[in-house]
């Protein structure tokens, strides 16, 4: 961003201040890179402190209304107690911690359609403070959380929305005051049993808890519930867990109780806990099956998919007509969209090597960071 005069609380005349973010890329968990400059207005000033804040948009119920805010959720200073002159220029470089429980706000390199994110720079001086814009920021998933991922795009769930809500989950320790719903559209083998599934990702530095909320159709005889689902792994555990199987069980548990729960599922609430799993699937060995590659084309494929859908339904939010045929053509986009992508992912031949080698890469950095912290 370019210089910043802050007038709102300085008058005319104060300091300028500029915002640099060397990286606008990160995870949870990491640092951001920056460098803030300062350049003085038309008089000396005593600047008190510096700070960096995370803000992202929340949604929050208070009685019956709803509504939904830009909540600052981290503030940390960077620097203070320095004299600024007239017209001087005085940098900061910065290494800005990101909290474990950051929402996601990209995936596959996509942006996550509900999520917005930035840093915004404050300055103090007399008592007074003034901030700037926000400056953007792009958040992607753990290598712990891209396996979850991973195992949602092969089992055919199409990416819906993504939103962050007040307040805290159930049995799940939450250090910030909300909490992440990736929505999706369940896979068409259960589309005529469950609407849509959210999931949450609660991180913290050794472990990761997985939440799943299903939205169940209702019957004749019974009305539409939510079914929760629980996870609590370590991030290595999370890397190599069969997490198709998992979540493909729970599905069906979830299917099965709707029609009074047979076919002898395990129970829709549980938890997995550390030490559990140990059948990893490494690629595709002897199996027939797509290995690291075909899953992150048919995932991705999955979140292409569902921007499409969410263009269309945004299409169909203005049209006003009663015609029947609404549902085929959006069905039939859906489809079309998917199958296009999958081919497209499938046709580049490089493609499941590096991210096979980038899936290790990730993998080895991350066990090497546990063994240091242990």
């Amino acid at each position: 961003m370019v210089f910043k005069r802050l007038l709102g609380a300085f008058g005319v005349g104060g300091p300028s201040v500029e915002t640099v973010l060397h990286e606008s890329h990160g995870r949870p968990g990491g640092h951001l890179p920056g460098e803030v400059t300062i350049q003085g207005g038309d008089h000396d000033v005593h600047v008190q402190q510096v700070v960096l804040s995370l803000v992202t948009n929340v949604e929050f119920e208070h009685g019956d209304h709803e509504g939904a805010a830009g909540v600052e959720f981290y503030r940390g200073a960077i620097a203070g107690g320095f004299h600024l002159g007239a017209g001087q220029y005085h940098s900061i470089p910065f290494q800005m911690p990101l909290p474990w429980e950051l929402p996601l706000t990209e995936v596959y390199g996509q942006h996550l359609h509900g999520m917005a994110m930035g840093v915004r720079t404050e300055l103090e001086i007399a008592g007074a403070r003034d901030a700037g814009d926000l400056d953007p920021v792009s958040i992607g998933p753990l290598p712990s959380q891209q396996r979850v991922l991973d195992a949602f795009g092969a089992l055919g769930f199409q990416f819906k929305s993504a939103d962050v809500e007040q307040g805290h989950i159930a049995g799940v320790h939450q250090e910030l005051p909300f909490y992440q719903e990736i929505e999706f559209y369940a896979p068409p083998q259960y589309g005529g049993q469950i609407n849509e599934v959210e999931l949450t990702f609660v991180a913290s530095p050794h472990e990761l808890a997985v939440v799943l909320e299903a939205d169940r159709r209702g019957t004749i005889f019974a009305e539409g519930d939510d079914v929760f689902g629980r996870f609590h792994v370590s991030h290595d555990e999370a890397l190599h867990m069969a997490w198709e199987q998992e979540l493909e069980n729970w599905l069906r548990a979830v299917a099965g109780h709707l029609h009074g729960g047979h076919g002898g599922f395990a129970p829709v609430h549980h938890d997995v806990h550390h030490g559990v799993h140990h059948d990893v699937h490494h690629g595709s060995h002897g199996h027939g099956g797509p290995g690291w590659g075909g899953v992150a084309a048919g995932a991705a494929a999955g979140f292409v998919a569902g921007a499409v859908v969410n263009e269309l339904l945004d299409d169909d939010d203005d049209d006003d007509g009663d015609g029947d045929d609404g549902g085929d053509a959006l069905a039939e986009a859906m489809a079309e969209a998917q199958q296009q992508a999958i081919q497209d992912a499938y046709q580049q031949a490089a493609y499941e090597q590096a991210y096979e080698d980038a899936y290790e890469d990730a993998y080895e950095e991350a066990v090497e960071a546990f063994e240091d912290e242990d």
